[in-house]
């Protein structure tokens, strides 16, 4: 098991800048970072990998889908664009020494028809997924896609819908990111949900209910430590929350009050739960 905790606690957008924050993380009990990657043809990436390096961290990558484009898209230019896209950000992770990509891969965070999917947006998601797969083959990269809540995306909600997904896409290297604070709102049963994710489940969001510190609010943990103990789960258990005041992207996660008494506490006070009960 692994222990990881987001970049967006502290900062919009890590860079080598930041890296004065890797020893505070690391002695806190964490063993990696997750960190946001918005252009991956300007990013730092050799330098992240040192850093990383010398600090004795690993770090994986969250992705969100830029606005304009859309692997559901009926235009093939804008999913051959959005697959670019991701080709391109799959191969900056693998330079950056990552080796999980992450995130709600398919269309922008919030893009709503006002309508259900539909089967031809479901099949063109399934096959731009198969024509990445010999991407992140090649580069020795899996992508973990997340279902996000109601209010978020149309397109997949649950862990049902998206293992039918991954079965359909039928890579090893395609599987699921399940997030505890999307779960929440959208499962019957969280712990079932991953249960439902079975062997696609290849990283873990371990968030409470309003984001703020894990083990403060009702999420069912104790349920959902015993799923992923009966999977045999061990990848990451990653701390996705948000700072109180980082313009937009605190706005674009909605956290218009402070979720504790800093966001230092949700980090550090977190893993201790999490490695309470599951260290």
């Amino acid at each position: 098991m692994k222990f990881g905790v987001h970049s967006f606690i502290w900062t919009a957008d890590f860079s080598p800048a930041d890296f004065g924050l890797l020893p505070r993380i690391k002695d806190n009990g964490f063993d990696g970072v997750e960190l946001p990657l918005f252009d991956p043809r300007a990013y730092p990436a050799a330098e992240i990998r040192k850093g990383f390096e010398d600090n004795g961290l690993e770090c994986t990558f969250s992705v969100v889908i830029p606005e304009g484009m859309s692997l559901l898209a009926a235009d093939a230019g804008v999913r051959r664009k959005t697959e670019d896209y991701l080709e391109a950000c799959i191969r900056t992770v693998a330079e950056a020494g990552g080796k999980l990509i992450v995130g709600p891969m398919y269309s922008p965070v919030g893009y709503m028809t006002g309508a259900r999917r539909t089967d031809d947006e479901w099949r063109r998601a399934v096959e731009s997924y198969q024509k990445l797969a010999p991407v992140l083959e090649s580069c020795g990269v899996t992508m973990a896609l997340e279902p996000l809540n109601r209010f978020e995306t149309y397109f997949i909600n649950t862990a049902a819908d998206m293992a039918r997904l991954c079965d359909e896409v039928g890579s090893p290297r395609v599987g699921i990111l399940l997030d505890t604070f999307h779960a929440n709102i959208e499962e019957k049963c969280v712990a079932s949900a991953y249960r439902t994710a079975g062997r696609h489940l290849k990283h873990v969001h371990t968030c409470e209910n309003d984001r703020g510190t894990p083990g403060s609010g009702h999420v069912p943990w104790m349920e959902v430590f015993a799923a992923l103990r009966e999977l045999r789960y061990d990848g990451w258990l990653t701390i996705e929350s948000f700072g109180f005041s980082l313009g937009g992207i605190s706005a674009a996660a909605s956290i218009w009050r402070d979720l504790a008494p800093s966001p230092d506490d949700i980090a550090f006070e977190g893993v201790k739960f999490l490695k309470k009960h599951m260290g």
